[in-house]
């Protein structure tokens, strides 16, 4: 934990706003969480974004897993980013504890990384595998993908949850294994818009090549509206 804390115990961080500027007063990176059931593919688009825009911008990753460093360690064997651009936090519980009631871990981890190789332009925060009410504390993330995919069954979008009706971004991934899971996307999409209303919906295929682009694309444009705030 830092050290620089007042008190005996590090102050337990929870669901204040994050400010946009770091303790010396210049912007910090946008913050873009990722969460999701286990097996949607979660690190799999880290890991393709990683890839997509690591020649035009400066990114780290936090990865979420309960007691082991996995995520964190896929990326590496991967190679999306330079070792010191990825850090792993074992939540010990449930991974919405970390990622919603009590940042404390994540939050530091977002911030020795902007100290140790920043500046930087985007951290990604990715939560362990969890269920439909998976959610980012706004104190931890300046905006969440939720990430499902067609394995799943063509069903839940339609089942709600906070994680999936406001994210900022669903992505419904693997859809190249449609026809052979008997997954209607036409359906997915009209039962994700019945959800979600206006907000975005991505339908993503990674093993295609240039199938994280949507998924790009809307950072990109997120990360422009935070450079103009």
């Amino acid at each position: 934990m830092h050290l620089d804390h007042p008190d005996t115990y590090p102050h337990r961080h929870t669901y204040t706003a994050a400010t946009p500027t770091r303790p010396d007063g210049t912007r910090r990176a946008l913050r873009i969480g990722l969460g999701g059931p286990v097996g949607s593919g979660k690190t799999a688009t880290v890991a393709a974004l990683c890839r997509a825009l690591r020649d035009q911008l400066s990114i780290a990753v936090v990865t979420n897993d309960i007691y082991t460093r996995e995520d964190a360690e896929f990326l590496l064997r991967n190679a999306v980013l330079a070792p010191e651009r990825i850090t792993a936090v074992e939540t010990g519980a449930c991974p919405h504890t970390a990622i919603r009631d009590d940042i404390s871990a994540n939050l530091e981890a977002v911030e020795d990384l902007e100290d140790s190789v920043g500046p930087l332009d985007l951290v990604l925060v990715e939560s362990g595998g969890d269920n439909l009410t998976a959610t980012f504390s706004k104190g931890l993330v300046d905006a969440q993908i939720f990430v499902i995919d067609v394995a799943g069954g063509d069903d839940i979008p339609r089942k709600g949850g906070p994680g999936l009706t406001t994210a900022d971004l669903l992505v419904v991934n693997k859809t190249d294994l449609a026809p052979y899971v008997g997954v209607d996307l036409e359906g997915m999409a009209r039962d994700a818009k019945a959800q979600r209303g206006e907000l975005p919906v991505a339908f993503t295929s990674l093993a295609t090549e240039g199938g994280v682009a949507p998924v790009r694309d809307w950072v990109l444009e997120r990360l422009a509206a935070w450079a103009a705030a």
